[in-house]
């Protein structure tokens, strides 16, 4: 497959999405085309920097673009207001004005949390995204979603803030370690479920391929879901309709990564949530259960979790998804699939069907 550019079309807010196989080394010059800012401060996490952060701060400095770069402690963890706070301050102390931008440069802690940096520096600067796991390509880089967590729950503080450009290189996906790519395919089977029938079959009939890294079948992959990211986002920025079918797993999911004390990676937490929209869909009589099984079956064969974990406190996890930031009015909304490529928002989910679901 060839390299692919894709829109979110947003107006005068509308930007590219580049999808290239050792795109990495080229931001540089594409950026020095582009005029986005004067200067930029490439915010990565000390992982992600000790990887990538060489060949991006060699690209930016070949293209003449001025640059710093700042890190962070790696993880969930940091995805804080302290580490916003600290971060904020470097900016102030190495002198970013209004004219500067930010590069984000990693996962989607990386992104949410330098996308949040680039919306509330100096009441907002530009900011681009250069996303290196699967997650963040597929998922978290596009769409303008930014924030931290707080201790009372994941993104609850944060803004809706769209890049300038987001550059996917395929390449970096080979040093990622296998519990976290195959996180990334919990948001990428997600796709399937709530939007693609046609996708969902590439995704079974690709099985092994997808997990061979196999790179013309992994870059079809990213850019369909990108395809689809950019148009659910196109037509729903601020998520207030349509958008909301991409949490398909998230409500639960989400709680159960908080109820982990985070220790859980996100695309794992997702797969879980997943399974038990599925079956909250089945109770309620909205999907078929071998529908819902052939999804659970997907799952478990590309090795993602199903299941949440005994130890787990199921009454804890309760209180994170009664908090979640997407509920109305004291009411929590769940996307449930219909059929595969299917599904509804539905808030009439009893208690009893969530203990029943919690319990399994």
């Amino acid at each position: 497959m060839s390299n692919q550019t894709l829109t979110v079309g947003l107006g005068d807010r509308s930007y590219p999405i580049f999808i290239e196989d050792g795109i990495l080394v080229n931001v540089g010059a594409d950026l020095a085309k582009r005029n986005i800012a004067t200067r930029f401060a490439v915010i990565a996490d000390d992982h992600v920097a000790s990887l990538y952060g060489s060949t991006l701060m060699k690209s930016l400095e070949e293209a003449g673009v001025t640059a710093e770069l700042i890190t962070f402690p790696r993880g969930e963890a940091s995805k804080n207001l302290k580490v916003f706070a600290e971060l904020s301050s470097k900016l102030a102390q190495i002198g970013l004005d209004r004219s500067s931008g930010i590069i984000a440069l990693g996962g989607g802690v990386t992104g949410d949390l330098a996308g949040f940096l680039a919306a509330s520096y100096m009441r907002g600067i530009p900011f681009v995204q250069v996303p290196t796991t699967l997650l963040s390509q597929v998922d978290s880089s596009v769409g303008g979603k930014t924030g931290v967590d707080l201790p009372e729950g994941k993104n609850l503080v944060g803004a809706f803030y769209q890049p300038k450009a987001v550059y996917i290189d395929t390449a970096v996906l080979s040093t990622l370690p296998p519990d976290e790519y195959l996180g990334g395919i919990a948001e990428v089977i997600k796709y399937g479920v709530i939007w693609d029938l046609d996708f969902y079959c590439f995704l079974e009939r690709n099985l092994d391929a997808i997990l061979a890294l196999q790179p013309s079948i992994v870059q079809e992959m990213i850019t369909i879901c990108c395809r689809t990211k950019a148009a659910v986002v196109a037509e729903d920025e601020r998520e207030l309709d349509l958008r909301r079918i991409l949490n398909f797993g998230h409500t639960i999911g989400h709680a159960v990564e908080a109820a982990s004390d985070f220790k859980l990676i996100h695309g794992h937490a997702v797969a879980i949530g997943m399974v038990a929209a599925l079956r909250l869909a089945v109770s309620s009589g909205l999907c078929k259960r071998k529908e819902a099984g052939r999804v659970a079956t997907l799952i478990h064969a590309f090795g993602l979790p199903t299941e949440i974990p005994v130890d787990m406190d199921r009454e804890r996890i309760k209180s994170y998804i009664k908090t979640d930031k997407k509920s109305i009015s004291g009411s929590v909304f769940y996307v449930l699939p219909t059929t595969i490529g299917k599904v509804i928002i539905s808030n009439e989910i009893t208690e009893e069907q969530i203990d029943e679901v919690l319990k399994q």
